[in-house]
């Protein structure tokens, strides 16, 4: 994977309906809309891999705009999730892979992209996906963080119109490596989102 190789793409189409419907992305996190925090921690992504930058929003449009990089709403009706997201995505890249992060996930890791494109290794994988341990302990994939081949809009595509709505589901169906953020050093908060305001400023605490 060479430089400028991924387009990253923060999401922010959803209800916000556990937040009180308010848009996520325009709530702030440390004085930062959290959507605009997403794509500035995209810009400082280690190794350069990420050039171009795309907002996914439903709502509040020119606000999103103002943030400086292009602003796609879904093509699919009915705020259909985190998918629709990544359709609308796959249609606008115009890059080999797309890397794609929620806007309620203020820390995400800076070495992101760098650590997903390097599991990558076979020609044939098509998706890599962050996992992260929870307050449980237990591991689990946080499918929102994938970096994907751009030539599976085809596939996503055809799994949408026939009513498929669920990640896992749709990746499941294609070579998918998961890539565990268990480094020394590693944010334990750092996939950690915020549904209401009172978890986002939770997060904001050092």
């Amino acid at each position: 994977m060479q430089a400028g190789d991924i387009t990253g793409l923060v999401l922010a189409g959803g209800r916000g309906s556990r937040m009180g419907g308010v848009d996520k992305g325009l709530q702030n996190f440390h004085g930062t809309p959290l959507a605009l925090n997403a794509l500035m921690r995209l810009q400082m992504q280690e190794g350069g891999l990420v050039g171009d930058l795309m907002v996914n929003a439903n709502r509040n449009l020119s606000a999103y705009e103002a943030f400086g990089a292009p602003v796609w709403p879904d093509t699919l009706d009915d705020f259909a999730g985190p998918l629709a997201g990544f359709l609308t995505g796959l249609e606008r890249c115009e890059t080999p892979w797309l890397l794609t992060v929620p806007c309620d996930s203020p820390r995400f890791p800076l070495d992101l992209a760098l650590r997903l494109a390097q599991a990558i290794e076979a020609p044939d994988t098509d998706i890599a996906m962050a996992a992260a341990r929870e307050d449980d302990g237990q591991w689990r994939a946080q499918p929102v963080f994938c970096l994907m081949k751009v030539d599976l809009l085809e596939s996503l595509a055809d799994f949408t119109r026939g009513g498929g709505r669920k990640i896992d589901r749709w990746t499941g169906q294609h070579r998918t490596v998961v890539v565990p953020f268990d480094r020394p050093g590693d944010d334990p908060l750092a996939f950690a989102n915020a549904n209401t305001l009172d978890e986002l400023h939770a997060l904001e605490k050092p």
